[in-house]
């Protein structure tokens, strides 16, 4: 069965009302009841006192004090017994009480001098009453003593409108409470009503959704949080998307990039078969076909290099050489490359300069940098500087291409970006996958890698690799 919140709420909060009230009250009720006999005793044994002291007095007219005492008492409520040592009754008004029974304790009390208080008693008399047994004590001998009574009836009654009064306080008390619960029981749920409201929407979709939040108290915090998640969540949900946007265009790349070679080699091959081409051109037709064998693997690796190095399956083993001999292998490779481009690379570095690098993963690097600064230059420079100090080896690449805006620099290292969608022939990082792992490759090289650019003056990489100190 499913109970609502709010009905949760009330039922806890009046629960603990109605118990604490029940509690307090009874508690209250009773502190009451016995403050009111103890003070009736006390007044009791204050009255019981100043007749014993008369009755020390010497006097014909001590029946008299007792009759005038008993008048007086009477209009009180409260009756006077006095009786000798047997026990037996010298003075009562009219005759009511004969003869009184005390119990063995009380005997003892009384002949060692002390009083008896009794809050209540239900035994002895007609009716419930509060008495004080105060002994008579004349030359260290019991004498007898005297005994004041007050029926329990009058307290009751007192009692009874005490308890009436402080009902109607509960029951204000608990009206009024109860309202507060109700208040603060809706506004709780109206704020939790509000948090699942707006987890419904997140929920279909809509990450535009805040809640108002605060530091009152949980619930405001529990907002908070709430709002930071579909923060979180909606930029998630942009980079899915940005990243969905590129795998789809990964996925066109990826078919118009294989498709071409595959459509070559299978040109080429139903030619031969067929003997459409002719024998001076079948060595040319060869050539044509290991290249874009080459081209296709080159595609695949590229895109299981990657793979590899986000699951930590390759190992970095450094060397420490001299970066000049590494940057002019670069140049070496590459400048046929640019020669179709038209551009001109050049190296500037010490020859004393070393870089410690895994040898083959640092050419790698520095290969997709420069291809990428060849691809995006036309008729311009390249250069390949080296710098080094105590603890890094400095290497810079820059070029006089067409640049890029300063919120395109971030974008470079995603997986699947290109900076110019427009290009589906382009045989150097077909995939967009050359700068995604050019920056994990430095980043297993403990190093880091900075970009600067602006838009048609060219492009600067600048990359920190760490030296190891010898003693290490």
């Amino acid at each position: 069965m499913k109970i609502r919140y709010l009905y949760q709420l009330l039922l806890s909060h009046t629960s603990v009302l109605i118990i604490a009230f029940l509690i307090l009250g009874l508690l209250f009720s009773q502190y009451v009841e016995n403050l009111v006999y103890e003070n009736k005793v006390e007044e009791l044994s204050s009255y019981g006192e100043k007749i014993l002291s008369d009755l020390e007095r010497p006097s014909p007219r001590r029946p008299l004090y007792l009759e005038q005492y008993s008048n007086l008492l009477h209009a009180r409520d409260i009756d006077l017994i006095t009786f000798n040592e047997n026990g037996v009754v010298s003075f009562s008004r009219g005759g009511v009480y004969p003869r009184i029974e005390l119990t063995e304790e009380e005997w003892k009390k009384i002949e060692q001098g002390e009083a008896v208080p009794l809050k209540k008693d239900f035994g002895r008399f007609d009716q419930a009453v509060s008495l004080v047994i105060m002994p008579r004590i004349i030359n260290d001998q019991l004498a007898g003593g005297l005994i004041l009574i007050s029926p329990i009836s009058g307290t009751r009654e007192m009692l009874s409108e005490i308890n009436k009064y402080l009902l109607y306080i509960v029951l204000i008390s608990l009206a009024i409470s109860l309202l507060v619960s109700l208040f603060l029981s809706k506004l709780h749920v109206k704020r939790i009503q509000r948090i699942r409201n707006a987890a419904s929407l997140v929920s279909s979709g809509n990450y535009d959704v805040r809640v108002p939040s605060s530091n009152f108290d949980e619930i405001g915090d529990l907002a908070e949080d709430f709002n930071e998640m579909v923060t979180k969540l909606k930029a998630s949900k942009e980079e899915i998307d940005s990243l969905e946007n590129r795998r789809r265009q990964f996925m066109a790349d990826v078919s118009h990039e294989l498709r071409t070679p595959l459509t070559t080699i299978r040109g080429v091959m139903e030619g031969i078969r067929n003997d459409m081409i002719p024998e001076e051109q079948k060595e040319k037709s060869f050539g044509l076909v290991s290249q874009e064998t080459r081209r296709l693997i080159r595609l695949v690796n590229e895109n299981l290099d990657y793979e590899k190095i986000r699951s930590n399956q390759i190992a970095i083993t450094k060397v420490t050489v001299p970066l000049l001999d590494v940057l002019e292998v670069i140049k070496e490779q590459l400048d046929f490359q640019a020669e179709d481009k038209q551009n001109e690379i050049q190296i500037k570095a010490d020859p004393a300069i070393k870089v410690q690098a895994d040898y083959d993963r640092l050419i790698q690097i520095l290969i997709n940098i420069t291809k990428n600064s060849i691809q995006f230059t036309e008729g311009g420079s390249i250069w390949l500087r080296g710098a080094s100090s105590e603890k890094e080896t400095i290497i810079e690449i820059e070029d006089t291409g067409m640049g890029m805006d300063p919120d395109e620099i971030e974008s470079i290292w995603r997986r699947f970006y290109k900076a110019d969608l427009s290009r589906t022939n382009n045989p150097y990082g077909e995939f967009g996958l050359g700068l995604s792992i050019v920056k994990q490759l430095v980043l297993m090289h403990k190093g880091t890698i900075k970009v600067s650019s602006e838009k048609g003056k060219g492009t600067k990489f600048v990359i920190r690799l760490p030296l190891e100190s010898k003693e290490g």
